[in-house]
């Protein structure tokens, strides 16, 4: 959620360099545990008298022990020069929303708790000064003047804002970045403005428009599942993230063409009951996937290819009732998977199967419909299958868009219409 004005203007930011400071003491303290744990270990018990399977391999884990130190020192360094700067930088922005806001009050404007700015000028008239101003000619333009002046420190306070929610992201990023996975980070990056950048997304030269994230880990909690809310809970730890996409116009084809490649874990919950319906899920997935899709979305008929792999663990179920959706399901597996799929589109009514191979214990059932709220296309599927430790799933899917099936209608009506009412005329002509 993004920081709102009050947020920011209200905000402690000393904390922060308190904590700097215990990260700065820790760093410190791992690397003298470092040179302990060197002096009176690993080189106490490498003097010669004990030899052997044992001594080597007391000297494996004692050396990767001492680099998990030297991690932890890195890494607690890097997090306390991240607070430190992050300190700096946000009680910079901070400042500057605030300087703003004065400036503003200094000017008559009355700077409201969600930042919004109103001209108090007019009000610190006395009333007979305010009698004459509304009897001036020129007085609804003072007005005017007033209220864009008004817009004007809004927007200017809205944008502060936003550089401290901006700077406050980058930090989020720089020290989830410095975080070690399954372990300390030996390379964390004690820089934030190298640490916190934006995740990469670039189009090169040749057309190809490309997304990079990661690493990252969170948690987040929405909601709750009292009547007529949505809670859902959501944790990951995502190692990396690569997504390419490319379109090929070539005449009368559009193809476009993504590749995506993910490494990582998540798990996620959804719960809740409204007025729409119910609805309760819950799926866990951990491992790495990989997909290639080539699409085409122009012409009389559309179709679709993809081929995916997946090696990890997964599982989950899913039962859901709404006036748009009714889907249930279950699906647990450990392994590795490979799928193709395809399809092809007509006249609104579309057509599409998946067969995948398994290598792995597992098994997979679901069905439902639901109406994709963005295109306005139904869709009905059902998918199967069961490992031993080799098996597979087969998929299918049938999607029906009744704007395009209404108006492939129309055309065929107006193409028999057309035919008869020439076979008419030609028939007509004879006699």
């Amino acid at each position: 959620m993004a920081l709102r004005y009050q947020d920011v203007v209200v905000a402690d930011l000393s904390p922060l360099l308190n904590a700097s400071e215990l990260w700065q003491k820790m760093g410190k303290r791992f690397a003298e545990l470092k040179e302990d744990y060197e002096k009176q270990v690993q080189r106490a018990l490498a003097n010669g008298k004990w030899q052997g399977q044992a001594f080597t391999a007391h000297q494996n884990s004692s050396a990767a022990t001492a680099s998990e130190y030297a991690a932890a020192k890195t890494e607690a360094l890097a997090v306390a020069s991240l607070l430190k700067q992050a300190h700096t930088e946000l009680t910079r922005l901070q400042k500057a929303v605030k300087d703003l806001v004065a400036d503003a009050e200094e000017k008559n404007y009355k700077v409201d708790g969600s930042g919004r700015a109103t001209y108090i000028g007019f009000s610190k008239l006395s009333a007979q000064e305010q009698n004459a101003l509304h009897h001036d000619p020129d007085y609804p333009k003072l007005v005017a003047q007033a209220q864009q002046a008004a817009q004007e420190w809004t927007d200017g306070i809205a944008k502060a804002v936003r550089a401290v929610d901006e700077a406050d992201q980058g930090v989020k990023r720089a020290l989830i970045r410095a975080a070690g996975f399954g372990g300390f980070n030996a390379h964390a990056e004690g820089d934030l403005a190298k640490a916190g950048a934006p995740d990469i997304s670039a189009t090169r030269a040749d057309g190809w428009k490309i997304k990079t994230t990661g690493p990252g880990l969170g948690f987040t909690a929405t909601g709750s599942p009292s009547y007529g809310k949505e809670g859902r809970l959501k944790a990951y730890l995502d190692l990396g993230h690569v997504t390419a996409e490319r379109s090929l116009t070539d005449g009368p084809a559009d193809v476009s063409v993504i590749a995506d490649a993910y490494a990582g874990a998540r798990a996620t919950a959804n719960y809740g009951f409204s007025d729409k319906g119910v609805n309760a899920a819950a799926e866990i997935s951990g491992g790495g996937r990989a997909m290639v899709e080539a699409r085409e979305d122009k012409g009389d008929i559309l179709y679709y290819t993809r081929a995916e792999g997946f090696a990890g663990v997964e599982g989950g179920v899913t039962a859901k009732a709404t006036k748009d959706e009714v889907t249930v399901g279950a699906k647990r597996f450990s392994g590795g998977k490979t799928s193709v799929a395809g399809g092809f589109e007509i006249a609104g009514i579309g057509i599409g199967g998946t067969a995948e191979g398994w290598a792995g214990a597992g098994a997979e059932a679901k069905w439902g419909y639901m109406k994709d709220e963005t295109t306005g296309k139904w869709e009905l599927g059902t998918k199967a299958g069961f490992s031993g430790p080799l098996g597979g799933a087969l998929g299918v899917e049938i999607t029906v868009d009744p704007h395009k099936f209404s108006k492939a209608v129309g055309h065929a009506a107006d193409a028999v219409g057309d035919t008869a009412g020439s076979v008419k005329r030609t028939i007509s002509s004879w006699f």
